[in-house]
């Protein structure tokens, strides 16, 4: 079985390699070579970045759950988090809570649970019942004693404020985030990589007809030549509000909604 180094040099290569077959459909459909396609690199470009925001506009797929960690600093409120990152659901200390300092309790439940359960506790009644009251306990004592922090997102800001005097440097909180997939990862799924593919396809086309449009006609020695700008932009438009109801039947593999009570 053949096998294949999977650094990360390697899978930049693999991205660079999606986006250059990608502008080689656009001027294979656009005919170049047949015909002169009067785009630049730039315009290829364009295309497949318009492909990319309207995806993350319109497709649930496009942001995936996911965690990090945020170092706190001593009397600052508000972080300017990464663009990337759509949604701070939640904000997760790894104590009970302090108001002095980073000495809170520390307690990592699945470490206990396997300690109590298999090692101190093991072959006597008790031990999942002493993980529990504890775990209670934990969640009892965040709750009285500032161990869930308050907190805003703004989401065209990216700004993270803390609902909280932060008296200390150096605690770690973790945050719970939906954040937007990185292109790489768009463009090596299945079924994502062929609608972007066809928009950006789309999207050059009327750009091209943008173009053509302006100078119908070119006077020649026969009577010269018609050009048919207006035709690729209707052609064009056609397809991208198809694209975009493809999104609304999620053909790309999103996941459709579910019954919502109440």
């Amino acid at each position: 079985m053949a096998t294949t180094n999977l650094n990360p040099a390697n899978y930049l290569e693999a991205e660079s390699s999606l986006k250059t077959d990608i502008f080689d459909y656009i001027r294979l459909r656009l005919a170049d070579g047949i015909v002169d396609v009067e785009l630049d690199k730039e315009h290829y470009e364009l295309a497949l970045k318009q492909a990319f925001i309207k995806y993350r506009q319109k497709a649930q797929n496009s942001v995936e759950e996911s965690y990090c960690f945020l170092d706190l600093v001593k009397e600052t409120q508000d972080y300017i988090l990464p663009r990337e990152i759509t949604e701070v659901r939640q904000v997760f200390r790894r104590g009970i809570g302090s108001v002095t300092g980073t000495t809170a309790s520390q307690f990592e439940p699945f470490a206990s649970g396997y300690l109590n359960t298999y090692m101190l506790q093991s072959g006597r009644v008790g031990g999942l019942t002493n993980y529990e009251l504890f775990s209670s306990y934990q969640k009892l004592a965040m709750t009285m004693f500032g161990g869930h922090i308050q907190y805003s997102f703004d989401r065209s800001t990216k700004k993270l404020t803390i609902v909280r005097k932060i008296p200390e440097s150096g605690e770690s909180v973790l945050l719970w985030i939906y954040c937007y997939k990185p292109d790489n990862v768009l463009l090596n799924d299945h079924m994502i990589y062929p609608w972007i593919q066809e928009y950006a396809y789309s999207f050059a086309k009327f750009t091209l007809g943008e173009a053509r449009e302006k100078f119908s006609a070119i006077a020649g020695p026969q009577g010269g030549t018609t050009l048919n700008g207006a035709s690729l932009k209707a052609e064009a438009k056609e397809e991208l509000i198809k694209l975009e109801t493809d999104l609304k039947e999620y053909v790309t593999g999103a996941q459709p909604l579910t019954w919502i009570q109440g």
